[in-house]
């Protein structure tokens, strides 16, 4: 179903985001464009509530997170290396709206 806020995910990472390098469990590493933040985010959560996400996260336009899964590696080039804990829907009608990842720095 088209959204009003089709593409906006897509704009905002090109806007907001950079190249991240992304390494599948048992695969090879990639590059994909998205947001990555370090600072606290506040996201909704599935019950519709706002949840502060300490962790680090990475935002991915919802076409392009085939792979991403929990332990999957994201490089986004800050000198740390990150592992993917979990991930859920940015709360967007859109169908290429943002996936969140919360993440875990690698050491």
């Amino acid at each position: 179903m088209s959204s009003y806020f089709d593409g906006m995910a897509g704009l905002l990472t090109n806007i907001l985001g950079s190249s991240v390098s992304h390494t599948p469990v048992g695969g090879e590493k990639h590059t994909l464009e998205a947001v990555f933040r370090e600072e606290p985010v506040e996201v909704t959560g599935e019950d519709g509530r706002d949840v502060l996400v300490l962790a680090p996260t990475l935002k991915v336009p919802a076409d392009q997170v085939a792979g991403i899964v929990r332990g999957s590696l994201i490089d986004p080039a800050n000198g740390k290396t990150y592992l993917v804990l979990n991930g859920q829907p940015g709360g967007s009608p859109a169908d290429d709206g943002f996936v969140i990842f919360e993440l875990e720095e690698d050491l």
